[in-house]
């Protein structure tokens, strides 16, 4: 559904009309936004019978704080909502932005109430998404923000960002979204709630590369509240090398696969790509890692219960060009340029690894990417290359650790980056 459309649904129903008149960096240029930082939902399985991994903490009537790291500085903001996967109203009667001071603490004297059309109560329908007014706020790249929520009597969490290696916040009863204190949220978990975006309002030449991925842009095992994943090293990056005007989001979703859903790990990419990249302001290019879990998931053995691997598809090399072909062709007609990244070692059986060698060979000579980020042969042990470096790997086999994400990196092309964004 449209913005547009949108906002006639609600304003008919309940709280939202749109007419929003952004400030402007001169009197008659149109306010240019970027996302500067940004997360992708999943649905959470709807069953009697969940797990402890995934039963989400109780929130209605409660205060929700989330803690997020923009990548571009500003003095103006806008928050991004999505009720994506709902089957009922998100109510949100309060919500403010501030400066974090440390865990769940905010600036006390620096608090913006965040408005819909001038209003601060908001009621979104199942499936919709809304983007704030803009907000007076002086952004700092790199710096945490506290977005607090005061949620409807009956809310529930029916999706998330499950893997946020972030600790967020929920309140005891009652409205806590200005509170400069922390004493009040009490509850703690590791996800990304509703809040799905934060955008800038940046100089013209600005704009947003996305990353997008499984876990391993996800950043599974990285240190928790440290922002060590490798698209949080490419931020510094760019910073260290006096690139401030080109923002990093991080769209991966771990147990993400290119092109089978899960009932766990979220829509197959090359379905979400388009809602989750291209639909993001600001957004010129995008960093595409993704295949290692469709290589393995067919091997995974069916579970009784809540089996997040289901399909459990057989790939080949072919399946997945094909599917990294659509994307291609996808963000080309939206005029996104899309980096291929190597697929990474995973210790992989002969008979997955060979795919991965396919796979890899093809991102590296078939030049339909725009360019090409060899992850691959910043991660492999010269001596074992179907295997991580040691001093690279979490412990897993699978997943980098801090100096890994690291090493990823540096990786990055990061002249070839820019120059995409700027055609």
């Amino acid at each position: 559904m449209s913005i547009r459309t949108l906002a006639a649904a609600c304003g008919a129903a309940l709280f939202v009309q749109f007419a929003v008149s952004p400030t402007v960096f001169a009197a008659d240029a149109p306010a240019h936004w970027v996302t500067a930082w940004a997360t992708a939902l999943q649905p959470i399985p709807q069953r009697a019978d969940l797990p402890p991994l995934y039963r989400a903490p109780e929130v209605a009537g409660r205060t929700v704080r989330q803690i997020v790291y923009p990548t571009l500085s500003a003095r103006s903001a806008r928050v991004h909502l999505s009720n994506q996967y709902g089957k009922t109203p998100l109510v949100i009667e309060d919500l403010r932005i501030a400066r974090s001071t440390g865990g769940a603490a905010a600036a006390g004297n620096g608090d913006a109430r965040v408005t819909f059309g001038g209003r601060s109560a908001i009621s979104i329908p199942p499936g919709g998404e809304l983007e704030s007014d803009p907000v007076a706020i002086d952004i700092a790249e790199g710096a945490p923000y506290a977005v607090s929520a005061f949620m409807g009597p009956e809310q529930r969490i029916v999706a998330w960002h499950r893997v946020s290696n972030q600790v967020n916040y929920v309140s005891a009863p009652g409205n806590h979204a200005a509170d400069a204190s922390a004493d009040a949220f009490r509850g703690r978990f590791t996800q990304y709630v509703w809040v799905t975006g934060l955008s800038v309002e940046a100089a013209p030449a600005s704009a947003a590369v996305a990353a997008i991925g499984d876990s391993i842009t996800d950043g599974m095992r990285s240190s928790l509240n440290q922002n060590r994943r490798w698209p949080d090293a490419l931020a510094r990056r760019f910073a260290a090398a006096g690139e401030r005007s080109t923002a990093i989001v991080n769209l991966g979703i771990s147990g993400n696969r290119l092109l089978s859903d899960s009932p766990c790990y979220g829509d197959a990419l090359a379905t979400r790509f388009e809602h989750d990249v291209l639909k993001r302001p600001g957004v010129k290019a995008a960093i595409l890692l993704i295949g290692i879990n469709d290589i393995n998931f067919a091997a995974m053995p069916p579970r009784g219960g809540l089996d997040c691997d289901f399909p459990h598809t057989t790939v080949t090399a072919a399946d997945l060009i094909a599917g990294y072909q659509r994307v291609i062709v996808t963000a080309r007609h939206a005029g996104v340029k899309v980096f291929g990244a190597t697929l990474t070692p995973a210790s992989l059986p002969p008979q997955r690894e060979s795919i991965r060698l396919a796979v890899n060979q093809w991102i590296r000579t078939s030049h339909a990417f725009d360019g090409v980020v060899d992850f691959d042969a910043a991660l492999r042990d010269p001596a074992q290359p179907d295997r991580l470096r040691r001093s690279f790997d979490s412990g897993d086999d699978i997943h980098p650790s801090d100096a890994g994400y690291a090493a990823m990196a540096g990786a990055v092309p990061v002249d070839a980056v820019v120059k995409s964004t700027r055609n």
